[in-house]
């Protein structure tokens, strides 16, 4: 009996959070006039006409160039400047360490709605709205004291004695960091990495504010523009959702070694 309620508890979880993702496939391949329509729950005669008409007949296509230009620059500048004050603070003698990651973590606690006004007049005054620039910079900032926060803590699971015999060794700091707290550190920095990646492939607020043509358009907001005005495309939109979404599974399942160990790190203690 509790086996059978275990299955059926862990049956209703995986229902509660694929379901939705079931339900876009469904509509996705439904023809037009079965959209509004139950029954059939599930289409007489499937088709693919919404798959093509966003990517052959819209700017779905540059718009996920967009977002994986601004994802991935977004990426690598958020862990490229996190892992170097992360390892101070994890390894160097800096004064202050709670209060500066205590400071740190405020400002990821900020709502986008309570930053996006200076940051559109920033972006306006430096002459880089609407380009794919003023997104990429703004989600770095939105993104930096979050992949801080959780390089900091992986980095404090290296052994110290580790960095310190590499400075005995005559290493400088840095190529301490490179050749001896990121590789055992990797899962950390690829589950951070792979955060950030997704935070920044799905905002919709700043892209939304600081973009205005289909040149430096994101994802997310071409799919918000694509209902009409009488009418809302919902094949249409669920096509373009699940196109979207692809690329963040792809990603999940081929790094999910290293985002499993990342989770785990520092639960297990020999």
């Amino acid at each position: 009996m509790g086996l059978a309620l275990r299955w059926l508890g862990i049956a209703a979880v995986v229902t509660f959070c694929l379901g939705p993702i079931a339900w876009q496939v469904v509509t996705s391949v439904k023809p037009e006039a079965e959209l509004v329509r139950l029954p059939p729950l599930l289409p007489d005669s499937p088709t693919g006409a919404h798959y093509v008409r966003v990517l052959t007949a819209s700017s779905l296509g540059r718009d996920l160039m967009n977002s994986a230009i601004v994802a991935t620059g977004t990426t690598a500048l958020s862990i490229g400047l996190a892992s170097l004050a992360a390892f101070g603070l994890a390894r160097l003698p800096i004064g202050g360490k709670p209060l500066i990651l205590g400071l740190i973590l405020a400002l990821s606690m900020f709502p986008p709605i309570a930053t996006i006004s200076p940051l559109y007049l920033l972006a306006r005054a430096f002459g880089v709205r609407d380009t794919l620039l003023a997104v990429l910079l703004v989600h770095t900032t939105y993104a930096l004291p979050f992949a801080i926060w959780v390089l900091t803590n992986f980095f404090r699971q290296v052994p110290v004695e580790l960095y310190w015999a590499a400075r005995v060794d005559g290493c400088s700091p840095l190529r301490a960091l490179w050749s001896v707290i990121l590789p055992p550190a990797l899962p950390g920095v690829a589950v951070a990495a792979l955060l950030v990646f997704i935070f920044s492939w799905n905002e919709f607020l700043y892209a939304l504010t600081l973009t205005a043509t289909d040149r430096s358009r994101t994802a997310p907001v071409a799919i918000a523009l694509f209902p009409g005005l009488h009418e809302v495309p919902w094949g249409d939109l669920a096509a373009a959702s699940l196109v979207v979404t692809a690329p963040i599974i792809v990603l999940a399942v081929i790094f999910q070694r290293h985002i499993v160990a990342g989770l785990t790190a520092g639960s297990v203690k020999g």
